[in-house]
């Protein structure tokens, strides 16, 4: 039986690039996929093209292709990716000027676009997913509108015969399930292949995460070899049976408990996960060990895909100004307790407005935002004050009250870092599927 092997080259912007080294010059793969949009990267991704109209795409495209390009020309591995972000034309380019500085005789690099659907929203009374509230409240906050497509236009690339794949927003999975359809043949209306495929896909779409990494924990849960961890690898059957594993000798592991981990990850409901190319179920799916470090996969299935898809709207929410300074030694929680309570009392009385605020000692109440059980005496803190405010300039009188504390505060402060960033925020409306039209195109070296 034909099997397809597919790597993870990445599952995050700014994610590792050795591993992705070590699949594309020892995996003995078909595919390698970089997949390295977040909800925000790409409305962060639309901020620097409007300034540049050459940028736009992930800033590690370059490194990333330097790295893997000639092992997978050398080796037949196709690469596929949305590394194109909010500017996948600009990357298709960046792609070819690479390959030609490599000294690579040839490659065909495919473009898809048409995710970015900011020029038509305004035709259609849109509702805010997180808020119900009309999507023409954000008003002139926009930034920018991407809808998630599906398998279809990446599937065309390749049979284009494309080297190299690169687009915008797409569903994570999709990356993944593309090839597949492409060398098995599948229908895209075959609900239980497409489902099959989505579930390799949704493994292996955060890369190091199904192979350990985000896993370990002492002595509860051990990963060997951590510092060397391996992304991970599917090996895909015809029928969308699949084994995940990882280059022999690399670091990390692949087991059924980090596979259940990941199978789990940002799934509401395990029975309807909704992607662009099928109602996914992942309600009957099995996890075997098969042998060391390689785990099969099966039972997924499908149903219809869905009448609309997801857009995520980019827009601009504000700034927020930051600042921290440490405290330690005898009586250290004391000293930074009223250090937050002084810079409370400062900045309420400043005029400022703040939209959202953290008074917080790290260390101490930060995450769980509760104290220790008494009689527990830290012997260094961190006082932290972040609030998001309408202007830069409001941010920035934050930052520099917490400065302040040198020299206006409790004893003993020191360590100070400041900081002030304007807010890109991400919300989500549905959209119909017509007012989204891929394109590919393709360029040639």
């Amino acid at each position: 039986m034909k099997i397809i092997r597919i790597g993870a080259g990445a599952g995050y912007s700014g994610d590792r690039i050795p591993p992705a080294v070590e699949l594309a010059e020892k995996g003995n793969l078909d595919y390698l996929v970089f997949e390295c949009l977040a909800e925000r990267t790409i409305a962060l991704a639309q901020l620097e093209r409007s300034k540049d109209a050459r940028l736009g795409f992930d800033p590690l495209l370059r490194d990333r292709m330097e790295a893997v390009l000639p092992s997978c020309v050398a080796q037949g591995v196709t690469i596929i990716t949305n590394m194109g972000a909010a500017n996948p034309q600009a990357a298709g380019e960046e792609i070819i000027r690479i390959a030609r500085e490599l000294g690579l005789k040839r490659l065909k690099v495919a473009v898809v676009q048409g995710d970015d659907v900011l020029p038509r929203l305004h035709d259609h009374e849109l509702t805010i997913m997180e808020s119900g509230a009309p999507l023409r409240s954000l008003g002139n906050t926009v930034l920018s509108a991407n809808a998630y497509i599906g398998a279809e236009a990446l599937v065309n690339a390749l049979r284009l015969g494309a080297d190299v794949v690169v687009t915008g927003r797409v569903a994570d999975p999709a990356l993944f399930l593309a090839p597949l359809i492409h060398e098995f043949g599948w229908s895209m209306s075959d609900w239980r292949m497409m489902g099959r495929g989505i579930v390799v896909g949704h493994l292996l779409e955060c890369a190091g995460q199904v192979t350990g990494g985000y896993f370990a924990d002492p002595g509860y849960r051990d990963v060997p070899d951590l510092a060397r961890l391996g992304f991970p690898l599917a090996e895909v059957s015809e029928d969308g049976r699949a084994i995940i594993t990882k280059v022999e000798g690399s670091g990390g592991c692949v087991t059924t408990a980090t596979c259940a981990a990941q199978l789990l990850y940002e799934v509401e409901n395990p029975a309807s996960y909704l992607q662009p190319d099928v109602v996914a179920d992942f309600s009957g799916v099995t996890l075997t060990q098969v042998g060391p470090d390689r785990v099969q996969i099966d039972g997924a299935t499908g149903h219809p895909r869905p009448a609309t898809l997801k857009v995520t709207v980019g827009h601009r929410d504000g700034f927020i100004g930051e600042g921290q300074i440490s405290y330690a030694g005898l009586g250290a929680e004391a000293r930074g307790r009223l250090a937050l309570d002084v810079l409370r009392q400062r900045l309420e009385s400043s005029g400022i407005q703040a939209l959202d605020s953290r008074y917080e000692l790290i260390g101490v109440d930060s995450i769980h935002c509760q104290t220790l059980a008494r009689g527990y005496q830290p012997y260094e803190v961190r006082a932290r004050v972040a609030m998001r405010v309408g202007s830069k300039n409001d941010a920035e009188r934050v930052a520099n009250e917490v400065e302040a504390m040198y020299l206006n505060g409790p004893a003993s402060g020191g360590g100070v870092t400041k900081s002030v960033r304007e807010v890109i925020a991400a919300a989500s409306t549905l959209v119909p599927r017509d007012l989204v039209q891929p394109t590919v195109t393709t360029m040639e070296l």
